[in-house]
C-alpha cells in the first residue's frame, strides 16, 4: 500500500496544481464519504500553498437513497438556496474549487425508480454552468479511488487488489508516474491546443459524425473555436479544470443538430448507470430517447427545463491519450468522457464562442449530462460553409 500512500500526495499536490491555488485564496472541495485521505491532503496541500481557508463538503450516496425513495415526488430537484449562495460567494471571491469524483457508492441507488433518481442530481447545482462561463474561479476535478469504485470497476479482482489496480489506472493515466506530473500535464495541455488550434482554423460549418448506430450532423457556431487543456479566469490564472483531460471540445449550434446516436459507454448519472443509450435529434432537440438500462433516469434528466434536450457540447477524442487504449469503463464521466468522443446534453460553454451576439445563442440550461458516443469506427467529418467534406477522424487518428 505504500504506492497508494505515494500516489495520493502525488494527486493532492496535482489537485491543487490543477485548481492553481493562490496565497489568501478561498479554496473549496467537493468530497464523498470514502474519500477522506485524498481530502485531507488536499486540504494540507492547499494550505502549503497558502490557502486562506479550506472549505470542505462531503455528500453520501446513501443519504440520497433516502430522499429518492422517502421524499415527495414534487421535492426532488429541490436545491437548498444555501448551497446556490456559496457558490454565488465563492464566484465573487475568485476562489479556488477542487472536486473529487469517482462513485463511492455505486449500489446505492439500486431498486429505486430511475425517473425518480434522475431529479436530484446534487452536488452537480444549477448555478455551475453560469459560474462556469463567468470564469471566476479557478478549478481542477480529479478522480479520487474507493474501494466500492473499484469493484464495479474490476469484479474480476479481490477487494483489496481491485482497490489497487483502480489507483495503478489512475495514477497511469493521470501521469503520477512522471518525475513532474504538473509539467507533464502542461506538455499534454500544449498539444491539445495545438491539435484545437487546426481544428477552429478550419472554420467547419457543421460536423457529421458516423458510424455503427450512429449518423449525427451538429451544426457550428460561426466564431466558436475549439478548446482543451487548461483555461484562463478572468484574472488570467491558468488552471486544468480537468485531469485527467484528452478532449477538443466546442460549443455548438443548439438548433441544428439532427440525425441518430448510439452511446458506446455507459453511463454514471448522479448515483445511477444508464447503458444503452439511443437518442434521435431533429431540428437540435432530442425527440426520442432510449436505453436499455436507466432510461427514466435520462429522460427525467432531459425534461428537466427547454435546454435540457438540447445540445450544449460536442466534443472530440482521438487515440493519442492514456485512457481509450486502455478498453475500460470506469464508470466516471470525467475519466470516460476522455476516452472516447462525446455530446452533452444541456447547458453550453460560451468561453469557446467570440461573438457576443452569437454568445446569447449559446444552450441554457440547469443540467449539463455528457455521454460517450466514439468508438474506432466512429467517422468524423468537418462540413464547409459550401458543403465540401472534409475527414477529420479516422479510427481515432487526426486527419487535419
Amino acid at each position: 500500500m505504500a504506492r497508494i500512500d505515494t500516489w495520493t500526495d502525488k494527486l493532492a499536490e496535482l489537485a491543487v496544481f490543477g485548481a492553481n491555488v493562490q496565497p489568501g485564496q478561498l479554496v473549496a472541495v467537493t468530497s464523498y464519504i470514502g474519500k477522506e485521505e485524498l481530502t485531507r491532503r488536499v486540504t494540507r496541500a492547499a494550505y502549503e500553498r497558502g490557502a486562506k481557508y479550506v472549505d470542505v463538503l462531503y455528500f453520501d450516496q446513501w443519504l440520497k437513497r433516502e430522499r429518492i425513495a422517502h421524499a415527495a415526488e414534487e421535492t426532488l430537484d429541490y436545491v437548498p438556496p444555501w448551497m446556490r449562495d456559496r457558490l454565488l460567494y465563492l464566484s465573487d471571491e475568485h476562489a479556488a474549487r477542487v472536486s473529487l469524483s469517482g462513485p463511492h457508492a455505486p449500489q446505492a441507488l439500486d431498486g429505486l425508480d430511475p425517473g425518480r433518481a434522475g431529479r436530484d442530481l446534487i452536488p452537480y447545482l444549477p448555478e455551475t454552468g453560469e459560474i462556469v462561463n463567468r470564469m471566476t474561479t479557478s478549478w481542477c476535478i480529479v478522480p479520487a479511488p474507493t474501494r466500492s469504485w473499484a469493484e464495479l470497476v474490476y469484479p474480476e479482482l479481490e477487494g483489496e487488489e481491485a482497490y489497487e489496480k483502480l489507483w495503478e489506472d489512475v495514477a497511469y493515466i493521470c501521469r503520477l508516474d512522471a518525475d513532474d506530473p504538473a509539467e507533464a500535464w502542461m506538455d499534454r495541455s500544449a498539444e491539445l491546443k495545438e491539435n484545437a488550434g487546426r481544428l477552429t482554423a478550419r472554420r467547419f460549418d457543421a460536423l457529421r459524425l458516423h458510424g455503427p448506430g450512429t449518423d449525427l450532423t451538429i451544426g457550428l457556431l460561426p466564431s466558436a473555436h475549439w478548446a482543451a487543456g487548461d483555461l484562463d479566469t478572468v484574472d488570467g490564472r491558468r488552471h486544468s479544470p480537468n485531469i485527467p483531460t484528452e478532449e477538443l471540445f466546442t460549443t455548438p449550434d443548439p438548433e441544428r443538430v439532427d440525425g441518430h446516436v448510439t452511446a458506446t459507454m455507459p453511463l454514471e448519472l448522479s448515483g445511477s448507470i444508464i447503458s444503452g443509450i439511443q437518442v434521435e435529434f431533429v431540428g437540435g432537440r432530442a425527440v426520442k430517447i432510449e436505453a436499455d438500462v436507466g432510461v427514466e433516469a435520462l429522460r427525467a434528466v432531459a425534461s428537466h427545463d427547454e435546454g435540457a434536450s438540447r445540445l450544449g457540447e460536442v466534443a472530440l477524442v482521438d487515440g493519442a491519450g492514456r485512457i481509450g487504449p486502455l478498453d475500460r469503463v470506469f464508470y466516471d464521466t470525467l475519466i470516460d468522457e476522455n476516452a472516447a468522443t462525446h455530446i452533452a446534453l444541456g447547458d453550453g460553454y460560451d468561453h469557446p464562442v467570440d461573438d457576443p451576439t452569437e454568445k446569447l445563442r449559446v444552450n441554457k440550461s440547469r443540467v449539463h449530462i455528457d455521454f460517450m458516443i466514439g468508438r474506432r469506427e466512429l467517422d468524423v467529418d468537418g462540413i464547409t460553409v459550401d458543403g465540401q467534406i472534409v475527414p477529420v477522424l479516422r479510427a481515432d487518428i487526426w486527419q487535419i
